[in-house]
């Protein structure tokens, strides 16, 4: 389950943990307390230009070799970073951005209305559960994964929501990177790859090309 309040990242996971670190400095916020209401305002935030420096978004969606009708799931969307990027790439796909925050759902369903997005919608998750409507080929989380609470139970119930041969990326902050949410709320990659292997999974790949944060790549185990 999530922590009590899920902030959502800029991309990833609006579904109640939105990921700081953009153009923000989310140093200077409590991940523990903060909501991330207020869509107009977040989008200012999340969907700042000066963030593609960094975060690079055309790389990493280009990194998973998606076929042009795969399903994506982007759990704690926010207010559409990555999700707009993955239904534009994904022109025959299927892209949910899931998120906790009613108003980031409304917020994106409207966008993607808005830009003629047909293949984006966005879901309204809970704490303990993404709602995937569908099985997907990839679930992402950016800079999400820190705020989940009870995570063993949460990954091992989005095995569920995952097509044969599907996946999931998880980006988040180095512990040593100089943005991104204050270090006690960090986690290691190498915890990561622990706790994913806790809940059934195995490392598939892994890149380095993120200036600030790890990206790790999983598959369920046989």
């Amino acid at each position: 389950m999530w922590n009590k309040y899920v902030l959502i990242v800029t991309s990833a996971f609006a579904i109640g943990a939105p990921a700081l670190g953009c153009a923000a400095d989310s140093t200077s916020m409590d991940h523990a307390d903060h909501r991330f209401s207020g869509a107009e305002h977040w989008a200012k935030v999340f969907d700042d230009p000066e963030r593609d420096k960094w975060q690079k978004p055309h790389e990493v969606i280009t990194s998973l070799k998606l076929p042009r009708d795969a399903a994506v799931a982007d759990i704690g969307a926010g207010t559409g970073y990555f999700a707009v990027r993955f239904a534009h790439m994904l022109p025959q796909g299927r892209v949910y951005g899931v998120d906790l925050e009613p108003d980031m759902v409304k917020y994106l369903n409207e966008r993607a209305k808005k830009e003629n997005l047909a293949n984006l919608s966005a879901v309204a998750a809970a704490v303990d559960d993404a709602k995937i409507p569908a099985p997907v080929d990839l679930v992402i989380l950016v800079d999400v994964y820190h705020h989940v609470d009870k995570r063993a139970d949460y990954f091992k119930k989005l095995r569920t929501s995952l097509k044969p041969g599907g996946r999931i990326a998880i980006i988040d902050f180095r512990l040593d990177a100089p943005t991104g949410p204050p270090r006690h709320s960090r986690v290691a990659p190498e915890r990561v790859k622990t706790e994913m292997q806790d809940a059934g999974y195995v490392i598939d790949t892994e890149h380095a090309f993120l200036p600030n944060q790890y990206f790790l790549i999983f598959k369920p185990a046989a």
